[in-house]
């Protein structure tokens, strides 16, 4: 079975309706993980965390998408880990 790694990252942006961060050095890479459930669990924790501040915020990046270009993905897979 192939993983399926996520990278959740965030931080303070220079406006919240865009995705640039205000300062790359200050982004907080929250961690890999190895399918996208536990990637979700870890982004919704931080972005609960930081509730109260409009101009952070989190994504999930799906680095096997990355690393596996020429294959693509079904939803059904992605959700399974």
């Amino acid at each position: 079975m192939n993983q399926r790694l996520h990278l959740v990252f965030g931080g303070e942006l220079v406006d919240p309706q865009s995705t640039q961060f205000r300062d790359t050095s200050q982004i907080h890479m929250v961690g890999i993980y190895p399918n996208y459930a536990s990637a979700f669990a870890a982004w919704k924790a931080e972005a609960q965390r930081t509730v109260d501040s409009a101009h952070t915020r989190y994504f999930i990046a799906h680095l096997h998408r990355l690393r596996d270009e020429e294959r693509e993905v079904s939803p059904t897979e992605e959700l399974g880990g």
